[in-house]
């Protein structure tokens, strides 16, 4: 007795979701799909053989399947292709300078703000000056002699008049002479990258005492 099984091939379609959670074989991939277009074709009857229009469509569905699944594997390559271009070129800023394009510090009521400050040379005496929304020095910090680096500060929220100041936001600058008493200015928000941390997906670099999302870098350049 001839067996053919046209209907129930024609009636699969590659890639569909099984309805059912009991037959995950409903869902076929291209090699079931193959497997049983040549089952039908050695067990088609002689006098009725397959409709050409049909076996036409169903080779088409495994070209597209097959199609589609090299399309995503090149694309999965190019996504790693392009995450390990990311991270090469992140480790190769390790020693630049990233400027988080940002010179402000918040102040909460009665409480206090740290920051961190770098230095690109060494320091023989120098100021911080604090200023306000209007532009206003509201607290002036002196530094002493110090080795070129990145260095912590804190703002206690009392002005130069010993009077505590609003919450708010405040700008961080300073100017400073080197040994060779050249006046140089730094400011908050630009810092040497120290180290790269890939984490979970995410790029973090290390800018002065905290790690910081690259993304949140705005420009990066040589000292």
């Amino acid at each position: 007795m001839a067996v053919s099984s046209t209907t129930q091939a024609t009636g699969v379609n590659l890639g569909q979701k099984p309805t059912n959670g009991s037959n995950p074989k409903a869902n076929l991939g291209k090699d079931d799909f193959l497997k049983l277009l040549l089952v039908e074709l050695q067990h088609q009857d002689p006098t009725q053989p397959m409709d050409s229009e049909k076996i036409l469509a169903q080779t088409s569905q495994l070209a597209t399947l097959e199609s589609s699944k090299n399309t995503n594997k090149a694309l999965t390559n190019l996504a790693d292709s392009l995450m390990n271009n990311q991270q090469f070129s992140t480790i190769s800023s390790i020693g630049k300078i990233a400027d988080l394009g940002n010179d402000k510090i918040v102040l909460k009521k009665g409480g206090t703000a740290s920051f961190d400050l770098y230095f690109p040379t060494d320091v023989k005496e120098g100021q911080i000056d604090i200023t306000n929304k209007d532009g206003e020095v509201i607290k002036s910090i002196a530094v002493g002699a110090n080795d070129k680096g990145v260095y912590n500060f804190e703002f206690d929220g009392i002005d130069n008049s010993q009077n505590p100041v609003k919450e708010g936001i405040y700008a961080v600058n300073a100017v400073y002479k080197d040994n060779n008493d050249v006046s140089r200015t730094t400011r908050l928000g630009a810092y040497p990258i120290e180290s790269v941390r890939f984490d979970e997906g995410k790029t973090l670099v290390k800018l002065g005492s905290s790690y910081v999302p690259f993304e949140s870098i705005k420009e990066v350049y040589n000292q």
